[in-house]
């Protein structure tokens, strides 16, 4: 019997970063996402294939059970596989049933965003893995990447979400963000995906007193989630992205790459890659395909609502 699982994409609109240190963020689902099929399968392993967006095959392997036992590594060419095997050997450590029950699996699937977009490609798969073995996607998470978890929640939630850790337990509360300037953002893919782990790990090389910049951006995403004035959210917008320009001693990305550009640009993430948020009076599409950003997506196209 065929057993079908879906989680949403996400974005984290708010406190990149400084939601490892409990800062509220908000966070939103796209309507871009990943499914998994599971089918029996035989000889004691798992058949894996995985599909991008444009119905080719990114990745495709035998795995054995005993492989996922044991957490058996292979060498850096199959770092896909050690990564998948990783996540397995840590669901087989919250329920064994998966693998002590069954002869084997068929295991497919499918991603409706190009997985360079970084819209969640790992987060989704570990939230239906979850739902698949009815366990606790956030503590899958934790023994296997690591990260602050909102990409899970995005996973889970058909609405927009406030996301903190407190105690390093996720705390997540629907809301409704639906600004009526929604027609004026746009978000734009950078043509190149950023090792959020990599990010992370340099976040807290250079981080001094985070604490105490906390409430600066708990401010910033309760005055965004609440304004209905795009000066106002634009204004709310660009403060963010100078505040963490000085925590992380980079330049924001519109100074970097965009600084003839007539409106306000954000990073969304981890900074460097993925897309940029923009809002703009205008359309922006032409600006940036000219400058070889080809993907601009509007507020519709992306988000789940």
């Amino acid at each position: 019997m065929k057993k079908t699982f879906y989680s949403n994409g996400k974005l984290l609109i708010t406190s990149e970063y400084v939601v490892l240190d409990g800062a509220i963020a908000l966070a939103l689902p796209t309507k871009f996402g990943q499914t998994l099929h599971i089918e029996q399968g035989e000889n004691d392993m798992i058949t894996w294939t995985s599909f991008d967006s444009d119905g080719s095959i990114w990745f495709e392997e035998n795995i054995p059970f005993s492989s996922i036992i044991r957490k058996e590594r292979f060498d850096d060419i199959k770092s896909v596989k050690n990564t998948l095997i990783d996540i397995l050997h840590e669901a087989y450590l919250q329920n064994s049933n998966f693998i002590t029950q069954s002869n084997g699996y068929k295991i497919t699937t499918e991603l409706s965003f190009p997985k360079n977009w970084g819209l969640g490609t790992s987060s989704t798969l570990i939230n239906n893995i979850a739902q698949w073995l009815e366990i606790d996607a956030f503590k899958l998470l934790q023994n296997s990447f690591g990260g602050s978890g909102y990409d899970i929640a995005c996973a889970q939630n058909n609405s927009a979400i406030l996301y903190q850790l407190e105690n390093n337990n996720p705390i997540v509360k629907q809301i409704v963000f639906e600004p009526n300037f929604k027609e004026k953002i746009y978000f734009v893919y950078l043509n190149k995906k950023q090792n959020s782990r990599q990010a992370i790990t340099e976040y807290y090389n250079k981080q001094g007193n985070i604490k105490k910049i906390i409430p600066v951006f708990n401010q910033i995403t309760q005055t965004v989630i609440e304004t209905t004035d795009v000066k106002h959210f634009a204004q709310q917008i660009e403060n963010h992205e100078i505040q963490m320009s000085e925590i992380l001693e980079l330049s924001t990305v519109k100074e970097a790459l965009f600084l003839d550009f007539n409106g306000i640009i954000k990073s969304l993430g981890a900074w460097g890659g993925d897309f940029i948020m923009v809002i703009s009076k205008e359309n922006p599409t032409n600006y940036f395909t000219q400058k070889g950003f080809e993907t601009v997506l509007s507020f519709d196209e992306m988000i789940l609502i």
